[in-house]
């Protein structure tokens, strides 16, 4: 068995350039070698800028043989990144990029000889028209997503909130819920909405002299810059500490439970968007609490700037 085969192939679905932390997100995965990654998709808003955010940071991390695939556009979802890619030439990317982003997910899937691991970081149309294609997908793919609020919401309050990517396309998360995957796992804001990177542990990725650091850091100044993002700010904040970076947490639990305490819990999503404990729903695994917030934060560092 080579090398290859022992990776574990990975597929990621992403609305990269909404929140910076996707962008975190892609990265970390690259930085992993542990992972094949076979192919990723772009979900929600105009999903060919999203195409484009993701075909710079390939190229920039010299990985253009990994595939892209342009999902379902939904214009109503913003790019807070269009200032990053403004001089990129997508038309020179050397790499592949499907149209039809929900073919390549599909045909990706069926043709792998074993299970695929999609990480999914964004809202669920394209998973929900995959599905609707071809429901004979599920039972080979282990699911491994940042959904929900199961007893804690937003910045660890203990309350329960309808999360972003839910509530965005409730009947598509509904649709992806109750599908009869190989596993499910998601990291809800229970554990992904506190992950904040401050202080000295921020310094080490700001102050890292590597192309792909210093890409993210320039993105991330290009961002939370921009005066159309919904998001309150400190001034400089990008000079000090991460925004929540909730999609990290997805890309690790795909890896690795062990700083996790994970509940196998039945739930379903409400009307309201809610994700609610329900003994009659299909039970996934739900990383409910931290054991090590600490040691992930420090695992996270160490990957990105290894």
């Amino acid at each position: 068995m080579t090398e290859q085969d022992r990776k574990i192939p990975v597929i990621l679905d992403t609305d990269i350039g909404a929140d910076i932390d996707d962008l975190w997100a892609l990265l970390l995965m690259l930085k992993s070698p542990e992972f094949d990654i076979k192919l990723v998709l772009t979900s929600t808003g105009d999903t060919t800028a999203r195409a484009r955010v993701v075909a710079k940071t390939l190229e920039l991390a010299g990985r253009t043989d990994i595939p892209i695939g342009i999902g379902i556009p939904d214009h109503r979802m913003k790019n807070y990144m269009l200032d990053w890619i403004q001089d990129y030439d997508f038309k020179a990317y050397p790499g592949v990029v499907y149209q039809d982003g929900i073919k390549a997910l599909i045909d990706t899937i069926n043709s792998a000889p074993g299970p695929v691991t999609l990480i999914d970081i964004g809202p669920l149309p394209n998973i929900a028209a995959a599905l609707d294609r071809d429901p004979g997908i599920a039972p080979k793919v282990d699911f491994v997503g940042m959904y929900g609020s199961i007893r804690s919401g937003y910045t660890g309050q203990k309350t329960v909130h309808p999360e972003y990517n839910v509530q965005c396309f409730i009947p598509e998360s509904q649709k992806a819920f109750a599908a009869p995957w190989k596993t499910m796992t998601i990291t809800p804001l229970d554990t992904c909405g506190v992950v904040v990177l401050e202080g000295e542990k921020y310094q080490k990725i700001l102050q890292h002299d590597s192309p792909l650091t210093q890409a993210l850091m320039e993105a991330y100044h290009i961002w939370i810059t921009n005066p159309e993002l919904p998001l309150e700010t400190i001034p400089n904040m990008a000079s000090i500490k991460s925004t929540t970076l909730f999609d990290t947490v997805a890309v690790y639990l795909a890896l690795s439970t062990d700083l996790v305490k994970i509940e196998k819990l039945g739930i379903r999503v409400d009307d309201e968007g809610v994700t609610r404990i329900d003994r009659k729903a299909p039970r996934i695994h739900c990383a409910t609490a931290w054991k090590n917030l600490s040691a992930f934060e420090d695992w996270l560092i160490e990957r990105l700037t290894n």
